[in-house]
Formats: structure tokens, C-alpha cells, sequence
């Protein structure tokens, strides 16, 4: 097994831990009529929990915009094309913790295939 592959593998397992952690929260939240698809009411809920609530919140979507607009542009440059850079901006409605590790696999995936051709 590569460097690379474990380095994968890690990834993939911080991704699905991320979503395993998390989303129990989000269920909870929706149930009392949370919206996950709209970021402004889940970002003022949020940040109205409390003080550690909107610190982690506010790092959180200042992290997640720049993911946005990265991964569109990130994915035009390396060559796959903006189509998938937008779709991992749908992805990341999943979770930025579970799209971005899935989005450094498959980048570093695609990089490696490209360069040997």
C-alpha cells in the first residue's frame, strides 16, 4: 500500500467520521424545524446558541465560502471542469468535513491519471 493510498484512506475515514458525527445533530435540528438548505437560517441559529457556538460558525462558513469558490475554480485549472467543481459545492451541503477530503482524493486521483498519460 502507497503513501498515497493510506493518506486516501485517512481522508475517506475523517470524511465518514465527520458525517457520522454530525448528522444526528442536523436530523435533531431539522426535526424542530431547521432548513439544511438554507445557510442563512442554519448559520443564525447557530450562531444564537451561544458564544463557542458562533465562533465555530462564523470559522465554519468563512471556511466553507472559500471551499466554494476554490473547488470551482480549483477544478477548471487542473482540468476536470467548473461541472465538477459545482458539483462538489452541491456535495459540500452534505458537509464541508465529509466534501473536502472526498474532493483531495479525487483531485490528487485525477492529477496522478493525467500526469502519466
Amino acid at each position: 500500500m502507497t503513501a498515497t493510498n493510506i493518506k486516501h484512506g485517512i481522508f475517506l475515514i475523517l470524511g465518514i467520521a465527520a458525517l457520522l458525527l454530525t448528522w444526528p445533530h442536523a436530523f435533531d435540528w431539522m426535526a424542530n424545524g431547521g432548513n439544511i438548505f438554507n445557510p442563512i437560517t442554519f448559520f443564525t441559529d447557530a450562531i444564537d446558541a451561544g458564544e463557542t457556538a458562533a465562533f465555530l460558525s462564523i470559522d465554519m462558513m468563512i471556511a466553507w465560502a472559500v471551499f466554494m469558490i476554490w473547488v470551482v475554480y480549483d477544478t477548471d485549472r487542473i482540468g476536470m471542469g467548473k461541472k465538477w467543481g459545482w458539483f462538489f459545492v452541491a456535495l459540500s451541503y452534505i458537509g464541508v468535513s465529509f466534501t473536502f477530503p472526498v474532493y483531495l482524493i479525487v483531485r490528487e486521483r485525477y492529477i496522478d491519471k493525467h500526469r502519466s498519460e
